[in-house]
């Protein structure tokens, strides 16, 4: 792919003429962040179908941890195409499936033997964790976080946590679903100060068995181990422990929805690692699949043989490409490192960020592991007030200069980073660049200081 050059004329002609095609053909709930139409990808860099050449921050939201047409994930496709497309595993079974579950099997945190079945996508993994934490438990009831999301389904919205755009409208609501606050220690709903709250966040769980829903009635609790949309939330590294320690005098499954912060984002595996904590079921999914959508649900051997034969699966659940493509992603990122690689590419943003902490108000919590990192946005006063207009307009900013990336949030104040880890460090740079351009802008205003385009090598 060319060098690449960052361009102030964004949406270039042929964008605009498929933006009016996308508007008459598609919903306007399908919604897109920026005008942009893609032609081609590879590595950190997007080109669109005018020439324009853009790093990428984003990652397909979280789904290209390994990059844009990994040589060996797309070596993998090619081949698996000359073989077979599609035969339904509870049809006709395939060695793709069964290798890519004794890999998922290994890699899950914690000593117990697992099993793992496939899916389409994150949403219908949770669905599935959730309906396995119920047969096993033979309870009903689940219990989320604020802030959190799951999905877009029924069930899955009801976990979710963010009112507009996700569940504004789509009511009634699946029953049975309590949420309680995270750890989000910034903006603690309890106006407390860690440590010491003595993790008054997670314990208060005691009081919601009292005063909300009986523990009995509950089969899981879900989680995810950093906040995704919800803003890139790290709890304190206790905070998982004492949550599962809980579950466990109770006889409720820990689920952890680590569709966000699977395969190398924090720098590890799995994001529970960092947290020392087995889950009972995992839920993955994003890059998993190296850009193929697949999913899985990976659990402790005894609760994923509960269910009888025929109760789980879906007919496009574990398809041979994204089987093959799968296990070409893991092997991609242990042969490249990139779990070293994120921490250090995460070492180098927090490095950007508290120096633009420090110097501009509108800089508010820094925060995240490994390269799943984040800062908000606030307004300049005490109350730390999100400022998602702001916000809105650096983003804008960073992909008029040739930077795509996206927000987060419950109040849409959040700059996050999801590049695909296979970014260089001159990429790197250069992308920090521009979005420190951004926030000068957002704080001096544009006649404060010269726009000059920058040039990425």
């Amino acid at each position: 792919m060319k060098s690449i050059q960052l361009k102030t004329s964004v949406p270039g002609p042929n964008s605009v003429a498929l933006v009016e095609r996308e508007a008459n053909a598609v919903p306007r709930g399908v919604s897109q962040l920026t005008p942009i139409f893609v032609a081609r990808t590879e590595g950190a860099c997007i080109e669109d179908v005018d020439g324009n050449v853009f790093l990428d921050l984003a990652g397909g939201i979280g789904c290209s941890n390994v990059g844009h047409r990994d040589p060996g994930v797309t070596s993998a496709l090619h081949a698996q195409v000359d073989r077979f497309l599609h035969t339904c595993f509870m049809v006709t079974p395939y060695e793709g499936y069964v290798a890519l579950a004794e890999k998922l099997n290994a890699l899950a945190p914690g000593p117990s033997p697992k099993k793992t079945m496939l899916l389409n996508s994150g949403a219908e993994a949770v669905e599935n964790a959730i309906k396995i934490a119920r047969a096993y438990t033979k309870r009903p009831a689940v219990i989320c976080f604020e802030d959190g999301f799951h999905g877009r389904t029924l069930l899955t919205l009801s976990l979710t946590s963010k009112t507009h755009p996700y569940k504004a409208g789509f009511e009634p609501f699946a029953t049975d679903i309590y949420r309680v606050p995270f750890a989000y220690c910034y903006r603690c709903s309890y106006n407390l100060t860690y440590p010491d709250c003595k993790l008054h966040c997670a314990r208060h769980l005691e009081d919601t068995f009292k005063r909300v829903v009986a523990a009995e009635s509950v089969a899981a609790i879900v989680a995810e181990p950093i906040l995704g949309e919800g803003g890139f939330v790290a709890p304190p590294r206790e905070w998982l422990g004492v949550v599962k320690e809980i579950c466990e005098r109770h006889g409720i499954l820990l689920i952890a929805d680590e569709v966000q912060t699977g395969f190398a984002r924090t720098g590890r595996f799995f994001a529970s690692e960092h947290y020392g904590v087995e889950p009972d079921l995992v839920v993955t999914a994003k890059s998993l699949g190296g850009g193929l959508p697949l999913a899985a649900v990976t659990g402790k051997a005894h609760i994923m043989d509960n269910t009888g034969p025929g109760s789980l699966g879906g007919t496009f659940g574990g398809n041979p490409l994204a089987c093959e493509a799968a296990l070409a992603a893991i092997q991609s990122i242990e042969d490249n490192h990139l779990n070293e690689r994120a921490n250090e590419l995460g070492d180098r943003f927090r490095t950007r960020a508290i120096d633009w902490q420090n110097r501009l108000p509108i800089v508010g919590d820094v925060r995240g592991l490994g390269a799943m990192q984040a800062f908000e946005i606030v307004r300049s006063d005490a109350a730390r007030t999100p400022d998602p207009e702001t916000t809105k307009k650096v983003a804008r900013f960073c992909y008029e200069h040739g930077v795509i990336l996206v927000t987060a949030g419950s109040y849409s104040n959040i700059i996050r980073l999801l590049m695909p880890l296979v970014i260089t460090y001159e990429q790197m740079e250069e992308a920090l660049d521009v979005l420190e351009t951004a926030l000068l802008h957002a704080h001096l205003g544009e006649t404060a200081i010269a726009r000059t385009p920058v040039a990425v090598a």
